[in-house]
């Protein structure tokens, strides 16, 4: 009985240990596809069928199996959706692959083996700091001059300069200067633009940004030579090639001023002051701090309390020192830049330049205008408008009536119209019951006008009618018209060979000297040429 039971017990365990082993022998039900991967093993060719889903064996000539691969391709189409596929996969200790070492820690080469390596985190830290290495030097100073034969000044001289580079290839530079600060209103330059010279420039090799007092310069023309400050933008860039280079430029900028120039001749032992005239003979012009030259007898003089002359420019006034005795033999010249702000003005300028071995070229913009619609002096009516359009270039037709009616103030010079001699004149009154008036009177010059300053003491001027042609003051107010500038140059040198130089230069000018009226626009443009051969 026991031996049973043991069989019994041996029997149950053979039968669970048969089981617990993986067959060979595999079924496999498959979805219809050009290629099918069986197993991914190698199979046995000795025992393989192919089934449809009705147990119907497909027949070979359907199919090619790569037995090496256990890869099924179907040749045609078979008539079902799912295939049962039979085989005999190899036993896996006769498929797998032996090594004695694995791929993975095989190197290729060894030549650099040598070389040893550590990896650690980098202990460098970022020290960059902006702005680092910029250096900053200048001076200021106070003085008093106190002299025998003249009052105390006090003068203040100020230079700040800013250099140094931003990084590798951007570097900065700016400044403020005012080295002999002019007289000013309170004895000291209030506004940036009072000082001499203030700017802000970044630039590397290849390009240049200039924000500020911006010098306009073109010396390479003949048509168009000029020089001028603006406040404003420019730019410039410099482009390099294999054997040239092409430079190009441009700037715009709100005008500071025009250029005029002021003769007269000086009064024995006069040091001043003396009044320099605007270009219609007014006195009192505002002057551009620092824009001034001037000349005796030719020869260039030096601005300063130590040097040859001071100069008031709010009031136009210029003082020589005691240092330089004025005669009655000078004749003194001042080229200055006014402030002359009774519109907008703006400036452009922009052009090339491009430089070969034997050939120079070079092309300029330059436009000046006054934006006719933005009045900053002068608030224009419709009337004074219409006047400006039918004066066209001429001046002396560019007048309007000053006059208007005012209620009656004591505190004010008002005149009332009475007919003198058959004229529509205006006389002072100071009686509320007459109908007043508020007159600006205009100085015209000698024997141009029908008014002079009477002798009546009073709280302000009065002017008196003394008759037609009389006088040289007018009930007038001077109209002052817009106007524009444009110019373009192009310009070039060709060296053909080293003894032969051929030079050109082309120019187009337009010139409005009223913007409001289209009367004498026939000679606004302009045109020349110029060329030059040179051989040796």
């Amino acid at each position: 009985m026991k031996f049973i039971y043991f069989l019994f017990i041996f029997f149950i365990g053979f039968t669970a240990f048969a089981q617990d082993q993986e067959s060979n022998y595999k079924t496999k039900t498959v979805v219809v596809q050009d290629s099918i991967a069986i197993d991914s093993v190698s199979i046995n060719s000795a025992y393989f069928t192919i089934k449809r889903k009705d147990n119907s064996v497909i027949d070979s000539t359907y199919y090619i199996v790569d037995f090496k691969k256990a890869l099924l391709t179907l040749k045609k189409p078979v008539e079902t959706d799912s295939i049962i596929i039979d085989y005999l996969k190899y036993p896996e200790f006769l498929t797998k692959t032996y090594k004695q070492l694995d791929d993975k820690i095989i190197v290729q080469s060894t030549e650099n083996q040598q070389q040893l390596y550590k990896i650690k985190q980098s202990s460098e830290t970022n020290t960059f700091t902006p702005f680092d290495g910029l250096t900053t030097s200048g001076s200021i100073s106070r003085g008093v001059i106190i002299g025998n034969n003249q009052n105390s000044v006090l003068n203040s001289e100020l230079d700040l300069q800013i250099t140094g580079k931003l990084n590798d290839k951007v570097s900065l530079r700016a400044s403020i200067q005012d080295a002999n600060i002019p007289l000013q209103e309170s004895g000291y330059s209030q506004r940036l633009d009072e000082f001499d010279q203030v700017f802000v420039e970044l630039f590397s090799d290849n390009w240049k940004i200039r924000a500020g007092d911006v010098d306009l310069q073109n010396t390479k023309s003949a048509f168009a030579n000029f020089s001028k400050r603006v406040q404003g933008l420019s730019l410039g860039a410099t482009i390099n090639h294999s054997d040239s280079k092409t430079n190009i430029f441009a700037a715009g900028a709100i005008v500071r001023g025009q250029f005029t120039s002021s003769q007269f001749t000086a009064q024995e032992g006069n040091q001043g002051p003396y009044k320099l005239r605007g270009p219609s003979g007014e006195l009192f012009v505002l002057v551009v701090s620092g824009s001034e030259i001037v000349y005796v007898n030719g020869v260039a003089l030096e601005r300063g309390e130590n040097n040859d002359y001071i100069i008031n420019y709010n009031a136009g006034e210029i003082i020589f020192n005691a240092t330089f005795p004025i005669t009655s033999e000078m004749r003194i010249t001042v080229d200055y830049q006014y402030s002359e702000r009774n519109y907008s003005r703006l400036v452009v300028y922009g052009g090339s330049n491009y430089e070969s071995e034997k050939l120079k070229l070079g092309f300029s913009v330059y436009s000046e205008n006054d934006a006719k619609n933005n009045p900053l002096q002068q608030n224009l009516s419709s009337e004074q408008v219409e006047i400006l359009a039918n004066a066209g270039d001429d001046e002396t037709l560019m007048t309007a009536p000053s006059a208007s009616p005012e209620a009656y103030n004591e505190n004010r010079i008002l005149y009332k119209k009475e007919i003198v001699s058959g004229v529509e004149t205006f006389v002072f009154s100071n009686n509320e019951a007459d109908e007043l008036f508020s007159v600006n009177f205009s100085l015209v010059g000698d024997n141009q006008g029908d008014y002079i300053i009477s002798s009546i003491n009073a709280i302000s001027t009065i002017y008196e009618y003394i008759g037609i042609g009389q006088g040289n003051y007018q009930p007038i107010t001077r109209l002052v018209a817009p106007n524009k500038l444009q110019l373009a140059v192009l310009n070039g040198n060709y060296a053909p060979t080293e003894k032969t130089n051929i030079g050109f230069e082309v120019a187009g000018s337009k010139n409005d000297l009223n913007l409001f009226s289209n009367i004498d626009d026939g000679n606004n443009d302009g045109f020349a040429a110029k060329i030059k051969v040179k051989m040796i």
